[in-house]
């Protein structure tokens, strides 16, 4: 039997503090203010130790985009991912294609498929993100490709890298943040 893992309040919002099950609405729990890149929860892990301790084989992360924000930067992985619009308009950027997105849409990306997510239309953009982390932190994990598309839309880099340091480099460090009325409802 799989016993109920333990919460613990920060300052910012609460987390799972080790293994087992476990249920936290988005609202209570600790957001991440992405300088440039709008807020997320990371259910299953923000730092090393939480990811990799607990979470080692899924990442699960709600991501709030204002209009014009990117997700991350263009990359390929070696594993798969998937996100789902659960409330507003994105555009993403694939294989150099732009595709509109809108509530309700999945989008699947195998393993070595470029892309990256852009917060669209007049509101923000909800999206849940999965994908595997396996590979995540090791020397194949994947890499930032370069793309005008995705340049166009401050998302590309200049040239390939595997380096997330040189990739978002230009925006401050990612930092938790109490949960600031950004869901749909609010």
């Amino acid at each position: 039997m799989v016993d109920v893992a333990r919460m613990r309040q920060t300052e910012a919002g609460v987390v799972p503090d080790g293994e087992g099950w476990w249920v936290l609405n988005a609202r209570d729990a600790r957001w991440i203010r992405r300088d440039g890149r709008g807020w997320s929860v990371p259910f299953t892990g923000w730092t090393d130790e939480e990811a990799e301790g607990f979470y080692p084989l899924l990442g699960v992360n709600l991501v709030v985009l204002e209009p014009g924000q990117p997700l991350s930067i263009y990359h390929q992985e070696t594993d798969a991912e998937g996100f789902v619009v659960v409330a507003g308009k994105a555009l993403l950027i694939v294989e150099g294609q732009e595709r509109p997105l809108e509530q309700w849409d999945y989008v699947h990306t195998p393993p070595g498929c470029s892309h990256t997510i852009i917060g669209a239309g007049d509101g923000n953009c909800v999206i849940v993100a999965a994908g595997s982390r396996i590979n995540i932190g090791k020397e194949n994990w994947g890499s930032y490709t370069v793309d005008e598309t995705a340049q166009r839309y401050n998302a590309g880099v200049g040239e390939e890298t595997p380096d997330a340091g040189i990739a978002y480099s230009r925006w401050k460090p990612s930092e938790p943040v109490k949960y600031g009325a950004w869901l749909p409802g609010d």
